[in-house]
């Protein structure tokens, strides 16, 4: 076995959320005083932290940022947490990662609380060890520091083993902050150009790639 623990993440990677999360994100604006853009020009926002997007693409202060992630839990909490379906091949993969005992875990950038509905609500918790997320305070809204904080409680010590999963370049950059490796998923969000410049050490076209990868 190649990797003894693959650190997931959620959005982009295990489920395509871009309707709930541009649907909420469009809430907030309204709710903010800004006419939205049309959903598909808000992708940006899947995968980094809420208050990064708000920032990032809306120029918004901490401030107004904070205000904002709390307007669109609104709408998330509603409906928008289970506007998403999981991508084909995810479930029979998890399976097979933990069917051959690798220890996989949920490493993404959205609070845990809603991270474990959606795992038990597609009922992919039982493949999961530990869901590591951000508190809905902000607390460890860093991708790195949702790997630290994984890796702590599994009392993972050296990393080297430890494969990071994701769509975005904070998956990347997350994973290279601890010295892990990263493999970009191409079904998700971000580009394989995105994926590659940030330094992913693996491209996986399709989930069936990730066992042969991990194994």
């Amino acid at each position: 076995m190649r990797y003894t623990h693959a650190f997931f993440d959620l959005d982009g990677t295990i489920t395509n959320s871009a309707p709930g999360i541009t649907h909420s994100v469009q809430y907030a604006l309204r709710k903010m005083g800004i006419e939205p853009p049309p959903a598909e020009a808000l992708t940006g926002f899947i995968g980094p932290a809420l208050t990064w997007g708000f920032s990032h693409f809306f120029g918004m202060n901490n401030k107004d940022s904070k205000r904002a992630v709390e307007y669109y839990r609104e709408y998330y909490r509603a409906s928008g947490m289970l506007e998403c379906e999981v991508y084909d091949g995810i479930p029979e993969l998890l399976k097979e990662l933990t069917d051959a005992g690798v220890i996989c875990v949920l490493a993404t950038s959205k609070p845990h609380v809603f991270a474990n509905q959606i795992l038990q609500n597609f009922e992919l918790d039982r493949y999961f060890a530990l869901v590591s997320g951000p508190e809905l305070d902000g607390t460890r809204g860093e991708k790195h520091e949702v790997i630290a904080y994984a890796a702590e409680k599994l009392a993972l010590t050296d990393l080297s083993r430890v494969l990071m999963i994701g769509d975005r370049h904070h998956d990347v950059h997350g994973a290279a902050h601890h010295g892990m490796d990263c493999a970009g998923v191409l079904w998700g969000f971000g580009s394989e150009k995105e994926l590659s410049d940030a330094g992913a050490k693996y491209l996986c076209a399709m989930p069936k790639d990730l066992k042969t990868l991990v194994l």
